[in-house]
């Protein structure tokens, strides 16, 4: 295990979402279950949590973008900053959603299909989005989900109105074509998607169980909700590891400006000695040394910079020193 590695790749804020979403699954089921007797607008707590985070780190890196406008002249910063408020943007209309959602669970005062309605709003606008993030080469992972499903969710909204009297199977229809195609297209590439693979295996699951709970179809509809949602748990859980090795993410926010990893280690500058250590179980015993392998420390470029150029340095008077001294004899010319 090279913690160094852990610390470079880790994706902060996909861990944060994918574990929110893995508690809120597992309080929804066995809120469904009648296990616990939480309202839903405790069951929501982390959404709210996820939602809260995103608002607290754009409202930082904004507070940064403006007191600092030095800041702004580093990189693609102007870009970082831009893809960050149109995120923002997008989790406060989907916010909107959630809130809606809890307060029909709540009251069941509202139509559905008005309660669908940022979240159809948000896969129109991800369009837009996506071919934006495209252009400038970021991350569009949320934009396209609500982009491809636009049909899933209008479905879905007249199916809980009762104004479409389909099974859940049909109602699920664009979600399975959506699978289908996802999975096909993975198999192409088996080595570089394994754990997407996997991914889509476990959703497969989900839906199929899903389906014929919903539809009180055979022996699978008397499972309680959380051995239906089972299978999320291990996408969750699979995402929640892809999340440390993801890189990228957007540096501003809450004004960090530079990777996660040299973030952390700047704030906590005792951390640099454990990140230095990589352990390794597959060696024999015989051969195993007594302390850990320790690696070169890790700084960031500015101070590899300075260390080259001391060794250049060195290298250069080096050279200098090894050159032959020629003896200059004068030369008196006669008168």
């Amino acid at each position: 295990m090279n913690l160094q590695t852990l610390f470079q790749d880790f994706n902060p804020s996909k861990f944060v979402v994918h574990t929110c979403l893995l508690i809120f699954t597992a309080l929804l089921a066995l809120k469904l279950d009648k296990t616990i007797t939480w309202s839903y607008w405790a069951v929501f707590t982390p959404i709210w949590i996820w939602k809260f985070l995103v608002v607290l780190g754009a409202i930082v890196g904004t507070y940064v973008w403006w007191q600092y406008p030095h800041f702004r002249l580093e990189g693609e910063a102007y870009i970082h900053y831009k893809a960050m408020l149109i995120s923002l943007a997008i989790h406060l209309i989907l916010l909107m959603f959630e809130l809606l959602v809890c307060d029909q669970l709540s009251t069941s005062r509202h139509l559905w299909i008005l309660v669908f309605i940022p979240l159809i709003f948000i896969s129109i606008v991800s369009i837009a989005i996506c071919i934006w993030s495209v252009k400038h080469d970021r991350s569009y992972e949320l934009e396209l989900f609500c982009a491809v499903n636009i049909l899933q969710f209008i479905f879905l909204a007249l199916k809980l109105d009762t104004f479409i009297h389909w099974s859940w199977e049909v109602v699920f229809v664009p979600l399975w074509i959506l699978m289908c195609l996802s999975l096909v297209d993975f198999l192409f590439c088996p080595i570089y998607h394994q754990n997407l693979i996997e991914l889509m295996r476990s959703l497969i699951t989900l839906l199929v169980l899903l389906t014929n709970k919903l539809d009180n179809r055979d022996e699978l509809s008397s499972f309680s909700y959380i051995v239906v949602v089972s299978p999320l748990f291990i996408s969750y859980a699979t995402l929640i590891v892809m999340s440390f090795s993801s890189k990228g993410g957007n540096k501003w926010w809450f004004g960090i400006r530079k990777d996660f990893c040299q973030f952390l280690l700047s704030v906590f500058p005792l951390l640099q000695e454990y990140a230095n250590i990589a352990y390794n179980n597959n060696v024999n015993r015989s051969s195993m040394p007594s302390e850990p392998v320790t690696q070169e420390p890790y700084r960031d470029e500015e101070i590899h910079k300075k260390v080259k150029d001391k060794k250049s340095q060195k290298n250069q008077k080096k050279n200098e020193a090894m050159k032959p001294v020629v003896p200059v004899t004068s030369i008196d010319m006669p008168d």
